[in-house]
């Protein structure tokens, strides 16, 4: 009797997909050459130096210069609770100089980190030949961010540095998400209206329902993100437990709009987060911009999420972890057609890379 409603029971429920593997490096069009590396130079890791953090550190160092001869053009507030906006506005002043001056020396001292982290990762093995780098993260979004990327460019092309910078195309916050279209498997696309997929960064969490309007376009290159919530989880500062909740409570917000707009959701959830992802979906290093231990043997986010999460549209879901890094890469791919060799930096909370090698050019 138990073996038989074993039976009703598995063939009542579908079958579940084929498990994509997390932290992938091979696919179909292309090859990701590396990712999360961590380079060191005498004072730590290279990345540290050209983060928003430390830009805002940056930006502490010239107030109080400027402050020990007078009061800080930039007030009393400390940099690091300033917004981007407000940043922006102390920087772009006409009426202001010395606020303007102090942002714009940061932005010049930045640069030059920037530059010389991207001489350190064109030197490794896995950026050789690499001819274009997109600069993504929440950094390139404000003036502050162009400026900087601007300076560092100029920087390499007077060195005579063949080395393209680019900003993403998309929405920062939609990068985040975009590029798992590159990454689910094709029966996700092909038979459904939209996939989930989060974002998880040191300061925020993304969390939106894509489109891969494949009848638009086959390589992906008109998909949107047709829903996306933002949660700024620093100012909270919850517990592990607490951002893991949040998380799933966004998904669970976003399956429920997808139904109320008559959408069918693949059984798919895509998550992105800081980190060397293993193929079994566990994370050996490079999160520790996140609340709590998430390198931990007996933490397992896929399964977690999955665990709250078993079932979309009728179907066991599919939970799939890679580097934010790379997922945000991936959403500019179908227009890096026109280079073999590119790479992606993140500029957020921490710095994140990648390299990719395109299997077809042209």
């Amino acid at each position: 009797m138990k073996n038989s409603r074993r039976r009703a029971a598995s063939e009542a429920q579908p079958p579940a997909a084929a498990v994509p593997a997390h932290g992938a490096t091979e696919l179909p069009s292309l090859v990701v050459q590396s990712y999360s590396l961590e380079l060191r130079d005498a004072d730590g890791f290279v990345g540290d130096n050209a983060s928003q953090t430390a830009f805002r550190e940056l930006l502490d160092k010239w107030r109080k210069r400027v402050s020990r001869r007078g009061d800080d053009p930039l007030g009393d507030e400390p940099s690091a609770e300033l917004s981007k906006a407000e940043i922006d506005g102390k920087l772009n002043s006409k009426t202001d100089d010395a606020a303007s001056d102090i942002v714009q020396a940061a932005i010049e001292e930045f640069a030059v980190e920037l530059a010389h982290v991207i001489r350190r990762h064109l030197r490794q093995k896995t950026w050789k030949g690499v001819r274009r780098i997109v600069i993504g993260g929440g950094f390139p979004e404000s003036d502050v961010g162009e400026r900087a990327i601007l300076q560092a460019a100029a920087m390499l092309h007077i060195e005579g540095r063949k080395i393209e910078l680019a900003r993403l195309r998309h929405e920062p916050d939609d990068g985040g998400v975009l590029g798992w279209l590159h990454l689910a498997p094709p029966e996700m696309l092909r038979d459904y209206d939209a996939i989930l997929a989060v974002d998880i960064g040191g300061t925020n969490v993304r969390c939106g329902i894509v489109k891969p309007r494949l009848g638009k376009a086959a390589d992906l290159s008109k998909a949107k993100v047709i829903k996306l919530d933002k949660w700024r989880h620093a100012d909270d500062d919850p517990k592990q437990k607490d951002l893991l909740a949040g998380i799933v409570e966004m998904l669970e917000r976003n399956m429920r709009r997808a139904r109320r707009k008559g959408l069918r959701l693949a059984p798919f959830i895509g998550i992105g987060c800081p980190g060397l992802i293993r193929g079994d979906g566990s994370i050996a290093r490079g999160a520790q911009n996140l609340p709590g231990d998430w390198e931990r043997e007996t933490f397992h986010l896929p399964r977690h999420v999955q665990e709250k999460i078993p079932v979309i549209d009728g179907r066991p879901t599919t939970v799939m972890l890679h580097n934010d890094a790379v997922v945000q890469g991936l959403s500019e791919l179908p227009f890096m057609q026109d280079v073999e060799r590119w790479g992606v930096l993140t500029i957020g909370t921490g710095l994140g890379n990648a390299s990719f090698c395109n299997r077809h050019v042209g």
